[in-house]
């Protein structure tokens, strides 16, 4: 097995890594991390995994690469895949994945965090709320981008798709409705029809509810 995905279904940064990787039809497995129960947290995980104490970690050999974007640019120096064909291609995927880490995935991976893996009397409504208004705005950036283009960065699927549209495939209420973005809509459909596409439950191990 060439790579190892340090990962669990419910992370949205672990699920735009593992379709990049089923996508590129890459030989690779799952090695589940038990988050609800600590796993990341542990002095193990961090002096032998990634010392930042998340997900997802890409492990080839005795090579460990984390962060998503990261992860998704070695992946094109292994596999050809998702950075584009030319200079100005990678600069704007680039350019989309850095604005998706910190500003749409950046802000509905919490915002999903808080409102279905706590308790409801522990979830910090406030917080929920300046979130959900982050979110409204970073996805009306992405829906006015998408409304004349297929793809996000480039003319065929790249890593600035994959890294965008992770967090959008969960089932999980946390305040998005895709039927209100129809060019977000369109362009998650394009992506569903793209080369057996697997949804985050049925590509990774599920970690919650811990057992």
């Amino acid at each position: 097995m060439q790579f190892q995905l340090h990962s669990f279904a419910e992370s949205g940064h672990s699920y735009k890594v593992a379709l990049a990787l089923h996508f590129a039809k890459a030989d690779w497995e799952q090695v589940f991390i038990d988050f609800f129960r600590g796993e990341t947290r542990s002095e193990a995980y961090k002096k032998e995994i990634n010392s930042m104490a998340e997900v997802p970690v890409l492990q080839d050999g005795d090579k460990k690469i984390s962060q998503s974007g990261a992860i998704l640019d070695y992946l094109h120096g292994k596999t050809g895949h998702y950075f584009g064909t030319n200079e100005e291609e990678r600069v704007e995927i680039l350019r989309w994945v850095l604005w998706d880490n910190s500003r749409l995935s950046g802000s509905l991976g919490p915002t999903r965090f808080l409102m279905n893996f706590i308790s409801e009397d522990k979830r910090p409504f406030e917080v929920i709320d300046y979130l959900q208004k982050r979110n409204n705005a970073a996805l009306a950036v992405l829906e006015n981008h998408l409304a004349d283009q297929k793809w996000i960065a480039a003319d065929q699927l790249s890593a600035a798709d994959l890294s965008c549209c992770s967090y959008l495939f969960y089932p999980e209420d946390f305040g998005f409705n895709r039927k209100s973005y129809p060019n977000i809509d369109r362009w998650l459909s394009y992506i569903e029809a793209y080369e057996n596409w697997k949804h985050p439950y049925d590509l990774l191990k599920r970690a919650y509810p811990p057992k």
